[in-house]
């Protein structure tokens, strides 16, 4: 199984951790492409602070952010795990897991990132902001710069399991399975159901969105579950309590979508 996360906008500051050893982070393959990004955000930061601000969108509250960009060769850097904060984390709550839960953990989570293309939990990285979206004056937009280092090891990482995918759009643009992969792919999406006048109402909210999903992921890792494939994972969802509504592709080499319906949100 391989458990496909968005990062989040913020991140952990701080840290008294040794910094970034780029050479240590999972994902080899991908080295030469973060080398090529990280440079080119260095010397955007280092530079005029207000264009990089507009080049990250970042607004006026957040200059601080340029600077903590430009030093990112020398930040402190800590896990992955400890960097990305955020709701969907909040709610995966991966500091509190079982030893076996964080074991499994480890292995099956992987964070997309403008940055970094993708890490696993436990590659240390310092804190940052460059988001997917962003456009890069030597790189252009970063989910189509990525396209191509993606392809070369996302199939080999997705191994030959389930692929469970809980990325936003903007970071899905930066790989999307194909064929056979495509096949035991699963995405996901949370739909909160009303009865407004004895008429039931769906409607996807951002923040109940990224909840439910950390929450989700959370139980799969403590109840020790690995689906084999989108099937078994609708299976295994039902079984944790969870209302599934998926119906398998229409074509093989297809991702399966899955609806997963909330009637209470929990904060």
């Amino acid at each position: 199984m391989l458990v496909l996360l968005p990062p989040s906008e913020g991140k952990a500051a701080g840290g008294s951790g040794a910094p970034l050893e780029p050479q240590t982070l999972s994902l080899p393959g991908l080295a030469p492409a973060r080398a090529r990004v990280l440079e080119e955000l260095l010397d955007l930061c280092a530079g005029d602070e207000l264009k990089a601000r507009e080049v990250l969108g970042l607004s006026e509250g957040l200059r601080a952010e340029v600077a903590k960009n430009a030093a990112l060769r020398s930040a402190p850097a800590r896990p992955a795990a400890e960097t990305y904060t955020g709701v969907l984390y909040d709610a995966l709550g991966l500091a509190a897991l079982t030893p076996a839960a964080r074991e499994l953990a480890d292995a099956t989570l992987l964070v997309f990132s403008g940055l970094w293309g993708a890490v696993r939990t436990t590659d240390r990285i310092p804190s940052y902001r460059c988001s997917m979206g962003v456009k890069l004056p030597g790189l252009g937009a970063l989910g189509a710069y990525w396209r191509g280092p993606m392809a070369e090891v996302m199939p080999q990482a997705a191994g030959d399991g389930l692929v469970l995918d809980l990325r936003s759009s903007a970071y899905a643009a930066a790989w999307k399975p194909k064929g056979e992969v495509a096949g035991r792919t699963a995405t996901v999406r949370v739909l909160h159901a009303q009865w407004v006048d004895g008429v039931e109402k769906r409607s996807v909210v951002s923040h109940f969105n990224k909840a439910t999903k950390g929450r989700l992921v959370r139980d799969l890792l403590l109840a020790g579950a690995v689906p084999a494939g989108p099937a078994e994972l609708v299976t295994a969802l039902r079984d944790l309590g969870y209302t599934v509504e998926a119906e398998a592709p229409a074509k093989s080499g297809r991702a399966w979508s899955l609806d997963v319906v909330v009637t209470q949100i929990h904060h």
